[in-house]
C-alpha cells in the first residue's frame, strides 16, 4: 500500500513540476515578447531596423495573449499537486521546538492529532474547491482573454486536492498507527 500511495504521489508531484516548467517557459516567452514588442515601437529599432521591425510587429511578436490566466490556472493546479508529496514526507512547515522535546510516545500523539487535523483541513479544502468547480459549470463563466471556461483550472485543481487527501488520509492513519505502537511507519523530511 506504501509503495502505491508513494507512486501516487510522486507522480502527481511530477505533473505539477511539469507544469510549472511550461509556466516558467511561458511567463519568460511573454516577457522577452513584451519587451521585444516595446523595443521594435522605438524611435530607435524604425531608424536601425527600417521595415524589418514593422515585419517582426506584424507577425505578432509580443506578450502572450492569456498568459496570466493560463498562470493563475496552472499555479493553483501546481500547488495542490506538490501537496501529497509534501504529506506523505511530513515536509510542511512545522513549529516544534517544544514538542521535540517530549517524550516519544508524546511527541507520536501530538504529530498524529495534528495529522488529523490537517487531513480534516484538506479534506474540507477538497470539498469547497469541488463546489466551486460545480458553481462554475453551472455558470458558464470563461476567462477574459483566452475565453476557456474556468470550471477547467478548477477541476485540474480538484483532481490533484483528490490525491492530496488520498495521501493526507493515509498519512492520518499511518501516524495514528505510529503513536499506538511506537514504531516508525512513515518517514519523514
Amino acid at each position: 500500500m506504501h509503495h502505491a500511495i508513494k507512486l501516487l504521489a510522486r507522480g502527481t508531484a511530477i505533473i505539477g513540476g511539469l507544469v510549472l516548467v511550461g509556466l516558467i517557459i511561458l511567463t519568460t516567452l511573454s516577457i522577452v515578447g513584451r519587451s521585444l514588442n516595446k523595443m521594435l515601437h522605438s524611435d530607435g529599432a524604425e531608424s536601425l531596423l527600417g521595415g524589418f521591425a514593422q515585419t517582426l510587429l506584424d507577425l505578432g511578436i509580443g506578450e502572450v495573449n492569456g498568459s496570466y490566466e493560463l498562470l493563475e490556472a496552472g499555479v493553483a493546479f501546481a500547488i495542490f499537486s506538490f501537496f501529497p508529496i509534501c504529506q506523505l514526507y511530513g515536509a510542511h512547515a512545522t513549529v516544534d521546538i517544544f514538542t521535540s522535546k517530549l517524550p516519544g510516545r508524546l511527541h507520536r500523539a501530538i504529530v498524529a492529532f495534528w495529522e488529523v487535523v490537517l487531513t480534516a483541513a484538506l479534506l474540507l479544502i477538497s470539498w469547497r474547491l469541488y463546489e466551486g468547480m460545480q458553481r462554475y459549470i453551472g455558470n458558464g463563466e470563461t476567462t477574459l482573454f483566452l475565453q476557456f471556461p474556468v470550471w477547467w483550472a478548477y477541476s485540474a485543481s480538484f483532481a490533484a486536492s483528490v490525491v492530496t487527501c488520498i495521501v493526507a488520509v493515509y498519512c492520518a492513519v499511518m501516524r495514528i498507527g505510529e503513536s499506538l505502537s511506537g514504531r516508525v511507519l512513515l518517514p519523514t523530511a
